[in-house]
């Protein structure tokens, strides 16, 4: 059976009876359907790094959102990351720590389960209906962080051999899956360490509002609003990392503006050099291809074998 056909037959396997698979420089667990109570049921991919059942070497974790789209085509609508290919190669230069990578498939409800609860909270009340109906309805994302954090990393640290602490668990995604990234993060510093945001999609537009004078003013709250958000419930600096990029084509070419006021807002609450990173990609365009040909970057940060102490004092 090809790659493609075992893929699909071990969609259709059950949860109890997790199914494998043989990829790139590793191997990938797909368990189904995992019924939960904090979000809506879903797949979760763990793929396993080489070496794995060869030792007793327990590993860090690294979650990943939009988990369909991370490690093979078959399984991707618009594109694969290629997570498998870049920690084979990185792994094997030493340029990364191996982890066990967790990824979270979405759902119907992506939308809501992604968008950060408190930054609609924190909208004025004019703006917040129609901000919240960008993402189809009221926010989800506290269950879905609730769920990473109470429901999904326990079953995997009592399923594979992880390193269970905080600064051994991190979190990563793209686009709206960036946002909920750096949320974890916020809502969750007890257990997530790091968070890699590709792409951020901060909101651009609401229906009715063309461009001009009044589309700027209504950014201009928002984004106070949100960076507001973001200011308040960040960690103190020194134990947790971010890190956010984005391009400059086609999608990602209107979050300079949003980013920049996010950013500033990373300093001024005291994240420097070795915690916080913002980098640009000329020619990035908003898709898994352009996330794939960068993703070593955000992988080396999150993995770096250097001790977290000694990088932060880089």
């Amino acid at each position: 059976m090809n790659r493609r056909g075992l893929l699909a037959l071990m969609a259709a396997l059950p949860f109890a009876n997790a199914a494998q698979a043989q990829i790139a420089g590793g191997r990938l667990v797909v368990h189904d359907d995992l019924t939960l109570v904090h979000a809506a049921p879903r797949k979760i991919s763990v793929w396993l790094p080489p070496g794995y059942e060869a030792s007793d070497q327990a590993y860090p974790v690294l979650y990943m959102h939009d988990g369909q789209n991370l490690f093979d085509a078959a399984t991707a609508n618009f594109g694969e990351w290629g997570v498998d290919e870049h920690l084979q190669r990185l792994i094997a230069n030493g340029q990364v720590r191996a982890p066990i990578v967790v990824g979270v498939w979405n759902t119907d409800l992506r939308l809501r389960e992604y968008v950060p609860a408190d930054l609609i909270a924190a909208l004025p009340d004019d703006m917040r209906a129609d901000v919240q109906a960008i993402y189809g309805g009221a926010p989800l994302s506290d269950g879905y962080v609730r769920f990473l954090a109470e429901e999904l990393k326990p079953f995997i640290d009592r399923t594979y051999r992880t390193l269970p602490g905080r600064d051994d668990t991190t979190v990563s995604g793209s686009s709206m899956g960036g946002l909920i990234s750096m949320y974890a993060v916020m809502k969750r510093p007890d257990v997530f360490s790091a968070a890699a945001c590709l792409s951020t999609h901060w909101p651009l537009k609401v229906e009715g509002l063309q461009a001009g004078p009044q589309l700027d003013a209504w950014r201009e709250r928002l984004v106070a609003a949100w960076t507001g958000v973001i200011e308040r419930g960040l960690p103190a600096p020194g134990s947790h990392r971010f890190y956010f990029d984005r391009g400059d084509e086609t999608l990602d070419q209107f979050y300079a503006a949003f980013q920049g006021q996010v950013d500033q807002t990373f300093r001024r609450r005291g994240y420097g050099p070795g915690d916080f990173r913002s980098l640009v990609f000329p020619g990035a365009q908003h898709n898994e291809a352009s996330w794939n040909s960068r993703l070593d970057v955000p992988l080396t940060f999150l993995l770096s074998p250097v001790p977290q102490e000694e990088a932060r004092h880089a």
